[in-house]
């Protein structure tokens, strides 16, 4: 696809540059625990194409399964300069790209990864639903972020969020908003986090099998 969405908010791109030699130090100890949790539904035995899409400074890869074959994408040059070298034992090709406008065919991964990448893109439904797009039938979405209560008020973080949407995330994603712009994924699992609920742990599966 030729569209970049991520172009309307061209400050997040630049910033992400001075924010990924940091991003490990800050984000890998409080995230492990959950982040392991989610991965752990990969199977282990059964091979299988897997996306992950938004996958940053790579921190996911070191708890993958070897098996699968995986496509890691993000559309910071930086995130994925540090990324590689975690994905020297894996069959995995980098791909710079947007995940709001992912540039494969429909229909194409068994698995989907989105780790805290829903709530950092400027339109959340489109991210999801470029992954429902490329994921087979009966294939799998494993989300993990952080999200606001339908009718939550949060207005701290509301507050916060006018300048933390432009420079790394947004604070004011309601998941089941976004959820209902792409029908045809299910939830099978909604599991607290982190920060009292305010991280989850999404397992959708997408109908058609």
């Amino acid at each position: 696809m030729s569209e970049q969405p991520y172009r309307r908010n061209p400050l997040l791109r630049v910033s992400y540059s001075f924010i990924a030699p940091i991003y490990d130090f800050v984000i890998e100890r409080p995230m492990r625990t959950a982040r392991r949790h989610s991965l752990a539904a990969l199977p282990a035995d059964t091979p299988g194409s897997v996306l992950i899409s938004g996958v940053g400074t790579g921190l996911d890869l070191p708890w993958v399964p070897e098996k699968h074959h995986y496509t890691a994408l993000d559309f910071n040059p930086a995130m994925l300069a540090h990324a590689r070298p975690r994905g020297e034992k894996l069959k995995v090709d980098f791909v710079l790209g947007d995940s709001m406008a992912l540039p494969f065919a429909d229909a194409q991964f068994d698995w989907v990864v989105l780790h805290l990448i829903t709530a950092v893109v400027p339109d959340p439904q489109r991210c999801l639903a470029e992954a429902a797009r490329v994921l087979k039938p009966g294939g799998t979405i494993l989300l993990f972020d952080k999200f606001l209560q339908p009718g939550q008020s949060a207005p701290l973080r509301r507050l916060f969020n006018v300048l933390t949407r432009r420079l790394a995330t947004r604070m004011d994603v309601v998941f089941e908003e976004v959820l209902r712009a792409v029908p045809e994924l299910q939830v099978v699992e909604d599991t607290p986090a982190l920060a009292g609920g305010w991280f989850r742990r999404i397992r959708l599966l997408k109908a058609g099998a």
